[in-house]
C-alpha cells in the first residue's frame, strides 16, 4: 500500500496528525466505560488472553480474538484496548488515502476527502467504544484498496480479508457476490465475475473453516460462525416491536423462548427455533415487515445514538452530552442524507445504462461503493438497525456526498451558462 500523498505532500502530514491527536485527546479526556456488547468483547478478550475459552457458539468472536492476542502480548486493559482502537484509526486514514490516490480525481478534490474522513466526528470519538466496527472498517477499506488494485492474486488476498471480516461480521460472506455484481456489470463478461466472487468464496470459506468445525463440534450438529442471527431475526420483527430496535425475546406475545421445547435445546436449534418464527412472522405481516424496516435504516443512518456509547461512564454532564449528540448528529446527516440521495439517482443511471446496453456513465468506484451500500442497507433493513451499524460506510458516504455537490455545482453552471 503506497502513500505518496503522505510522504510527498505536507498537508497531508498535518491533516493525518491533527486527526490522530483529535483521537488521543477524546481517549484521554472523556474515559468512556465499556458495557453492553462492549463489555462481552472485552470480558472475552480478556479471558482468550489468560487462556481461557474462547466463548460459545452464540455470537461472532472475530473481534474479540484480535484484541485478546493483544491482551496475550501487552496485558489486558480498556486503555490498551482503546489505544489498539487508535492504530486501527490510523490504518484506516492511511488506508483512505491510498483508496483516494488509486482514483482519478483532481488533487484539491483528494485533499477535501480525506480532510473529510479524519475529522468526521464518528472517526475520532468511536476511539473510546470497545466495539466490532472500527476493526471490521479496517479490513474493508484493506480490502477495497486490494481491489482497486493491480496485484496479482489480489482476489485470492480480498477472500481472506473476507473471511477474517466474517468472524467479526457473519453477514460479510455477502461480500463475495458483490464483487459479482461489480465486475460483472463494468466489464460485461460473465465467466470471469463468477470466476473472480468464487476464488473469494473459497479463500473466505477456508479462513472460517476451522471455527466452523469448532462451532460443529462443540454443539454436536453443523453450526456457522454464530449463532445469534436467529434471535436477531426474531426480535426484531415481531408485533411488538414499534422501534426497529432490539427488545427483549421473552417480550414477544407468545414468545417461542417461554417453550419447553426450546429451554431443551441446543443453541443452533435455538437458533433455528427462533430464525424460523421470525420469517413466519414477516411472510404473515409484509405491510409491519416493510414499516419496521425503514426504521431500522432511519435508527441506522439517520440517527448517530453511537455517540452516546462513546461517553458512557465518562463524567460528562447531560447537558454536555445532548450538546455534543445534537452537534455531531447534524454533521453526520449533513453528509449522509446527500450521500445517499447521490446513490439512489446513480442507482437509476445504473439501470438505465444496463437496459440500455451502455456503459458510459458507470464508474467502478462509484459502482462498488453502490453495491456495497445496498449491501448492508439489505442487512440492516432485515434485521437490526444502530447508529453504529453505518460506521463502516463512512467512506462511502462522504465520497458520496462530495460526488452529490460536485454534481450540483456542476449542473448549476450548465444552467447558468
Amino acid at each position: 500500500m503506497r502513500i505518496e500523498s503522505l510522504r510527498q505532500d505536507r498537508y497531508y502530514r498535518i491533516t493525518f496528525l491533527l486527526g490522530m491527536v483529535a483521537s488521543i485527546l477524546w481517549v484521554i479526556f472523556v474515559n468512556a466505560k465499556p458495557f453492553s456488547d462492549f463489555q462481552y468483547y472485552y470480558t472475552l478478550a480478556k479471558n482468550i488472553s489468560e487462556g481461557l475459552p474462547w466463548g460459545d457458539t452464540y455470537t461472532s468472536v472475530g473481534y474479540s480474538i484480535i484484541l485478546g492476542s493483544i491482551f496475550k502480548i501487552f496485558g489486558a486493559s480498556v486503555l490498551k484496548a482503546k489505544t489498539f482502537n487508535l492504530i486501527l484509526t490510523a490504518v484506516n486514514y492511511l488506508c483512505f488515502l491510498s483508496i483516494l490516490e488509486k482514483m482519478d480525481i483532481k488533487e484539491v478534490e483528494r485533499k477535501i476527502l480525506f480532510a473529510l474522513f479524519v475529522f468526521m466526528p464518528s472517526n475520532i470519538f468511536y476511539n473510546s467504544i470497545l466495539a466490532t466496527e472500527i476493526i471490521f472498517t479496517t479490513i474493508l477499506l484493506l480490502i477495497t484498496n486490494l481491489y482497486f488494485s493491480k496485484i496479482k492474486h489480489k482476489y485470492i488476498l480480498i477472500g481472506v480479508l473476507t473471511g477474517l471480516n466474517t468472524m467479526v461480521k457473519p453477514f460479510f460472506i455477502a461480500f463475495a457476490f458483490a464483487v459479482f455484481l461489480v465486475d460483472f456489470i463494468v466489464e460485461k463478461r460473465f465467466t470471469k465475475a463468477i470466476k473472480n466472487s468464487m476464488v473469494i468464496l473459497i479463500s473466505c470459506t477456508i479462513v472460517i473453516s476451522p471455527w466452523i468445525y469448532r462451532n460443529t463440534k462443540l454443539v454436536g450438529q453443523f453450526t456457522y460462525v454464530s449463532n445469534n442471527g436467529g434471535i436477531v431475526l426474531y426480535i426484531n420483527n415481531n408485533s411488538q416491536n414499534k422501534s426497529g430496535r432490539w427488545m427483549a425475546a421473552g417480550d414477544v406475545e407468545n414468545s417461542v423462548v417461554n417453550t419447553e421445547e426450546y429451554k431443551n435445546a441446543n443453541a443452533t436449534e435455538k437458533n433455528k427455533m427462533l430464525g424460523t418464527e421470525a420469517k413466519k412472522w414477516i411472510k404473515n405481516h409484509p405491510k409491519e415487515f416493510v414499516e419496521l424496516g425503514f426504521k431500522r435504516l432511519t435508527n441506522t443512518y439517520f440517527w448517530g445514538d453511537d455517540f452516546l456509547y462513546s461517553t458512557y461512564g465518562s463524567g460528562i454532564s447531560e447537558y454536555k452530552k445532548a450538546m455534543l449528540f445534537s452537534i455531531t448528529n447534524n454533521i453526520r446527516n449533513l453528509i449522509f442524507i446527500p450521500g445517499i440521495i447521490y446513490i439512489l439517482i446513480y442507482s437509476i443511471i445504473i439501470l438505465k445504462e444496463l437496459v440500455t446496453n451502455r456503459r458510459d456513465y458507470i464508474n467502478r468506484y462509484d459502482l462498488y461503493n453502490t453495491v456495497l451500500f445496498y449491501m448492508f442497507t439489505g442487512i440492516y433493513f432485515i434485521t437490526e438497525g444502530q447508529g453504529r451499524y453505518a460506521f463502516p460506510e463512512i467512506f462511502i458516504m462522504i465520497y458520496c456526498f462530495y460526488r452529490f455537490l460536485a454534481t450540483a455545482v456542476k449542473k448549476y453552471k450548465e444552467i447558468r451558462t
